[in-house]
């Protein structure tokens, strides 16, 4: 099977979609496409559908994005009007065997795709993809940190708890930008690593000694690690920025209740999202052409 021949769906998400969709054009695919926002003057090559049952109907592959999705399932797609929630039906319509590539699948899903014939292929946590992205994702979050603060980033107190790959990108760019950064981490390998690019390095356990003092706390780890306990241990002017995936590190409802103000920074790599799509192909591509390998 050739790209010529397959049909790829590129179903929810946001800006970085489009490139993602222009790509596939460009391999030789034929590209049906709904859920993220669409351009006034379209997307050559692109079949825009009706809804995402008719982008899948006789998809080989289809793309989801990589923001987890929602308790509910719904898959991440800010800017559609209804949830996209993947249904046995509306996967159906895929050809079959079928193929899901995305950031990561629920128990919904999984369950969904293992009755239908459906192989999902997560990519959520490529090291490689997540550095490739990374810097677009710090940016975004500088951005979200300056417009929701009084306050400059340098000589701030700044807490981040959980230092894997986007949580260390954060921590060296903020060193650099003069804050003082804390970073609260289970793994004593990253809490050294923290220790060595210039940040006092904590155990979870140490937190509420350190939150009175915070000015920013960012979680980055897609646990929920920060509850009501110890978010009233926050100074009332307190930013929270959660940039993790469902369910977040910060309980959001508790921090809302405490009158703290809170971001839930999803989707940031569409703060670039020519850079980040073409990123999220170059992971995306090498799964289509051994799934076509395998066909062939």
């Amino acid at each position: 099977m050739s790209w010529q021949n397959t049909v790829i769906a590129v179903v929810a998400g946001d800006a970085r979609e489009q490139e993602i969709a222009r790509c596939a054009v460009r391999a030789g695919a034929t590209v049906r496409a709904y859920g993220f926002p669409w351009p006034d003057e379209g997307i050559e090559g692109v079949y825009h559908a009706k809804d995402a049952a008719d982008a899948l109907k006789g998809a080989d592959i289809a793309l989801f994005p990589i923001p987890g999705i929602t308790a509910e399932g719904a898959l991440f797609a800010p800017k559609c009007p209804e949830k996209i929630i993947p249904t046995r039906e509306m996967l159906d319509g895929m050809n079959k065997p079928g193929h899901i590539i995305l950031g990561w699948g629920d128990a919904n899903l999984k369950g969904h795709c293992e009755a239908l014939d459906i192989t999902l292929h997560e990519y959520e946590w490529d090291v490689d993809l997540m550095l490739l992205r990374g810097p677009a994702i710090v940016e975004g979050v500088l951005k979200v940190i300056i417009e929701n603060t009084q306050i400059t980033i340098h000589k701030s107190n700044i807490c981040l708890v959980g230092q894997g790959t986007i949580g260390s990108l954060l921590t060296n760019t903020l060193l650099a930008l003069g804050a003082h950064v804390h970073v609260a981490a289970r793994n004593p390998v990253q809490r050294a690593a923290a220790y060595a690019a210039g940040a006092e390095s904590l155990t979870l356990e140490q937190l509420p000694e350190y939150l009175p003092k915070m000015d920013i706390v960012i979680g980055s780890v897609p646990k929920r690690l920060l509850e009501r306990e110890q978010l009233a241990l926050l100074p009332k002017h307190a930013l929270l920025v959660d940039v993790a995936a469902p369910p977040g590190t910060i309980d959001r409802d508790a921090a809302g209740e405490l009158g703290l103000k809170t971001v839930w920074a999803r989707g940031m790599g569409a703060r670039a999202p020519i850079t980040v799509g073409r990123s999220q192909w170059s992971g995306i591509v090498r799964r289509i052409a051994g799934i076509l390998e395998q066909k062939s």
